[in-house]
């Protein structure tokens, strides 16, 4: 399966065949102790089931990616977002090079070029779309190793949460245009995320028990017509209670404002669905009319109402219900720093332990005879 041949220009050609009768290949080197140890190395991969075919690596990584991107079984904004990041951010570096060809220190260097244009998770995030498609190269015998080791990158700055003041929230719902008065209400009194509120449809609110179901959000829009997908997780199916204030604003809105074409409860001026780009102009400018902090996001709507619900006591669990977090994990790592410390129960337990008497009790604390 494996032969070694003298050229007329005097080099030496290596032939080889991945299985009997299968198609031949040929390469050639300067000196035959070279061809040896390369046919060497060949042999022993076939032996092994490691064989590579060079050929393949020299596929475009646009193609590969492409490929491995439709075969995703992704969700539809997981998938439109991967698309994105691919297209804008990683195909004008690497898309036209051979997949074989790309070393880890261009990948390095293109981690730093994006860290320049991108925030620190954005970059991560392109970065680990790329590092899978490598990863799966490496899966389909393309090439025998990834680039994508030991790659360093930038540092998230991942401040603790300040959650806007009650006074802040007032102000932005009495600066917006009063078609999305109940929309910073209903999302400041709910926590929903951006594109569950604007997926929200009127069947979805159950007005008499006062609760809303998150069973969906608006992903895009296509013509003017809603395309829905499911909720960022499996935990992000829920049942939101709604308070009076939201139920009362809710309730003021659709009867100012019939439902668009869809039955959504917020539109745009047409009566069409809510466009983040177009929407987050106006949130833009309704923030510095409101002066909000610099970078206030929707997001930071969620940010209070998880704040409100921890100031009054509610459990770990329970704020991770409302708010469709996947583990209590991932509400305590968004959050922790709200809940109130526990120095002055810590301290009463340990002198109850050691029966000291004269140590003042909490008002936790119960007194046993």
């Amino acid at each position: 399966m494996a032969s070694i041949d003298r050229r007329p220009n005097g080099k030496y050609r290596a032939r080889w065949r991945e299985y009997p009768h299968g198609p031949q290949r040929v390469r050639h080197f300067d000196r035959k102790a070279d061809a040896q140890r390369f046919l060497d190395g060949i042999r022993g991969d076939l032996a092994r089931g490691l064989y590579i075919d060079p050929a393949s690596g020299r596929m475009l990584f646009r193609a590969y990616a492409e490929e491995w991107r439709r075969a995703q079984m992704h969700r539809p904004s997981t998938a439109t977002q991967c698309e994105s990041y691919l297209r804008l951010h990683a195909y004008p570096a690497f898309g036209e090079r051979a997949i074989a060809s790309i070393r880890r220190s261009e990948i390095q260097g293109w981690v730093k070029d994006r860290s320049e244009v991108l925030a620190a998770g954005s970059v991560e995030l392109v970065y680990r779309w790329v590092s899978t498609i490598f990863k799966a190269a490496v899966g389909d015998r393309l090439i025998a190793a990834s680039p994508c080791t030991g790659i360093k990158l930038p540092k998230q700055d991942r401040g603790e949460i300040v959650p806007l003041a009650i006074e802040a929230v007032e102000r932005l719902a009495d600066t917006v245009p009063e078609r999305y008065r109940a929309l910073i209400v209903f999302a400041a009194g709910t926590g929903l995320r951006q594109g569950e509120c604007f997926g929200l449809t009127v069947d979805r609110v159950d007005f008499l028990r006062r609760f809303v179901r998150v069973d969906r959000q608006l992903i895009s829009v296509t013509a003017g017509v809603p395309q829905f997908g499911p909720p960022k997780s499996e935990a992000g199916f829920r049942t939101v209670p709604m308070p009076t204030v939201v139920t009362d604003a809710l309730a003021a809105h659709l009867k100012q404002f019939e439902p668009g074409a869809h039955n959504l409860v917020f539109t745009n001026s047409k009566g069409t669905p809510l466009r983040r780009s177009t929407f987050g102009d106006t949130w833009r400018r309704s923030v510095a009319a409101a002066e909000l902090p610099s970078g206030t996001t929707f997001h930071d709507l969620r940010h209070f109402y998880a704040s409100l619900l921890i100031a009054h006591g509610c459990s770990v669990k329970a704020v991770q219900k409302r708010l469709g977090h996947q583990s209590a994990m991932e509400t305590l790592d968004t959050y922790s720093h709200l809940w109130p410390d526990s120095d002055d129960e810590t301290r009463d337990a340990i002198d109850a332990a050691f029966g000291n008497s004269d140590a003042p009790r909490s008002r936790h604390t119960v007194a046993i005879d």
